[in-house]
């Protein structure tokens, strides 16, 4: 009762809104219906809908409005908002310097002109020696070490671009060859900072000094990293009576380290990287069934709704002037999904036996992070949640008819179901596993039997090119009629069972060869690796690891963000028993586990 006088508040406060806006007069599923949430959702007007932006939230508002012009219950007492944290950007203070001691003169490089600090440094202040480590790389498994015979504790190190066969596009020494991974190995090597320089290379002539953008991980803590203009490095070289391109052609020729320590030279060193935090949100409205028992069980039907914006992450296109990404197919049609459901479900919810939960998630481009906050704080207990269904991308369907559907084996329910239920001509392409590249994720990790419906990507995927224009309306509509009628099926229903489905770790992070079963925590800030589950009867399980533990060290190396987790799974081959460091709760755990081969 609480919930249903709270909704008709809502209503009285917005029925001026409403009276002055569309009102969409048919409860059925149309591609005009459709049509007309896309076109505004991914309108130039939204910018994208980056998360967290103001036209983040006018698209939630848009949504908010729909569910309340459709009755649907606020999911969270008096709202249909779930304010979530998460990290936006990362950016320089004021306090970066760097400074050169040598021979009595201090040299002061100049910030963004010639240095920038990495976006994965840590915040540092050290004074100290400078120690040359070729090309920073430390790979036991090539018999090559940049660090033999030099002991960098506590001192600064320089390392270069690339690697020795820099030249080579099929060499080994290429997982190795990022400054991420560099300055990771100067720290589990005991330096406290390090300085990276373009190497001389005939072929790259421009000294281009990196990007500072962020990505989306941990930064390396209390360890300082700067990228610094080559005539700097060109300057110190000759001070020691050497010539850094000449030294560089020798250890590239020879294929062999060659570290040294700078004499009579110091380097000052401060880097802070602040991060930035923003706010965005989840929108989500109830409808409650009818069934005395089966009302306390819900259905969750959900789509992302964030797009890129201007381009800020993961954009494929390559233009110089920043342009709207307005995310038509990815994901205003999985939204416009949630929305036509939602009013024709409402339309008729007198039949509902079960509840259904209609959510839009934001942050899904950034990692999953709407949804991993939504099942980590749920508007109701996970274990009363029986489905979730998620459209992502259910615009673009060929003339082949074919969709493709995820999760069919995460229970044993849902592949004669599909079947019996496709009165519309698809040619479908069913992928067993539950886990995969949007926000169903989240719930399977919570051992929630998903569903993700799916119609492929596309040439305008990621790119200003996704408009709205381009979707195709007639076979969106059969899409969302189809999963109304499998919901409707879930409805009535015996609840699903849920089936473990072991997950296909591919090679897409890394190239390692070794087997764990850990299933990332995309959503996660924490310090560590955090992991959302493990697979059965993966080495992961059977050494005592869970979902929820975050990994700290592996094989005796730090892991402050999944990128460590990737290095450190490099150095080691299946067989090979390696302790993990975790923390569960406040407690700090070892266990040994035996690496499995893929």
């Amino acid at each position: 009762m609480k919930k249903l006088f709270v909704y008709f508040f809502l209503v009285l406060l917005t029925i001026g809104f409403h009276s002055e806006t569309k009102k969409l007069p048919d409860p059925n599923i149309t591609a005009e219906d459709l049509r007309a949430h896309i076109s505004y959702l991914a309108s130039d007007e939204l910018k994208g809908r980056f998360t967290g932006t103001e036209e983040c939230k006018l698209a939630a508002d848009y949504i908010k409005n729909e569910f309340m012009s459709y009755s649907l219950i606020p999911a969270w007492e008096n709202s249909y908002y779930q304010e979530f944290p998460f990290i936006a950007n990362i950016e320089v203070t004021e306090n970066n310097s760097l400074s050169i001691l040598s021979g009595g003169e201090e040299i002061h490089l100049s910030l963004y002109k010639d240095f920038i600090t990495a976006p994965f440094s840590g915040s540092s202040n050290v004074s100290s020696e400078l120690v040359f480590a070729g090309y920073g790389i430390s790979a036991s498994k090539l018999n090559y070490d940049d660090y033999s015979d030099v002991d960098v504790t506590g001192k600064i190190v320089v390392v270069m671009s690339y690697h020795p066969e820099y030249d080579n596009p099929h060499s080994q020494f290429d997982e190795y060859s990022s400054f991420r991974q560099k300055a990771a190995t100067a720290r589990d090597k005991g330096a406290a900072g390090i300085i990276l320089v373009n190497g001389h290379y005939p072929e790259i002539e421009e000294d281009k000094l990196m990007d500072f953008r962020y990505d989306r991980a941990a930064s390396i803590k209390n360890f300082g990293a700067v990228h610094v203009k080559r005539k700097f490095i060109d300057e110190l070289f000759r001070k020691q009576n050497l010539t850094f391109s000449e030294y560089q052609a020798q250890m590239t020729t020879e294929k062999s380290p060659a570290p040294f320590n700078f004499n009579e030279l110091k380097i000052k060193l401060i880097t802070e990287v602040k991060e930035v935090e923003k706010i965005s949100w989840n929108v989500a409205g109830i409808i409650e069934g009818n069934d005395p028992l089966l009302k306390d069980e819900f259905i969750v039907i959900g789509a992302h709704f964030d797009h890129l914006g201007m381009g800020e992450v993961g954009s494929l296109y390559r233009g110089n002037e920043p342009q709207i990404h307005n995310g038509a197919d990815d994901n205003a049609s999985g939204t416009a999904g949630v929305l036509e459901l939602a009013e024709k479900f409402s339309s008729m919810s007198e039949s509902l036996k079960r509840s259904i939960i209609f959510v839009s998630f934001s942050g899904e481009e950034l990692g999953l992070l709407g949804s991993g906050y939504f099942v980590n704080n749920s508007p109701v207990p996970l274990n009363k949640i029986v489905t979730m269904i998620n459209m992502d991308m259910i615009g673009r369907m060929n003339d082949d008819n074919q969709l493709i559907v995820y999760g069919t084996a995460t229970s044993s329910s849902w592949k004669e179901m599909i079947d019996s239920k496709n009165n519309y001509g698809f040619k479908l392409a069913l992928n067993d596993e539950g886990y995969g590249p949007s926000d169903h994720s989240s719930f399977y990790g919570k051992e929630i039997p998903v569903l993700f419906f799916f119609t492929g990507t596309h040439t305008d995927y990621h790119r200003p090119s996704d408009d709205y224009d381009k979707i195709n309306y007639a076979g969106q509509e059969k899409i969302v009629n189809f999963i109304f009628d499998i919901t409707q099926e879930i409805n009535f229903m015996q609840r699903p069972d849920y089936v473990h489905v072991p997950r296909k770790e591919g090679r897409d992070m890394g190239g390692w060869k070794v087997y764990v079963g850990t299933i990332p925590d995309y959503a996660s800030t924490s310090e560590g690796f955090k992991i959302s589950g493990v697979n059965e009867e993966s080495p992961a399980q059977k050494s005592g690891l869970k979902g929820g533990d975050v990994i700290i060290s592996f094989g005796g190396k730090a892991i402050t963000n999944i990128y460590d987790y990737v290095y450190a799974l490099r150095e080691f081959s299946p067989g090979d028993i390696v302790e993990i460091v975790i923390k569960r709760d406040d407690e700090e755990l070892k266990f040994q586990i035996e690496l499995g081969a893929r």
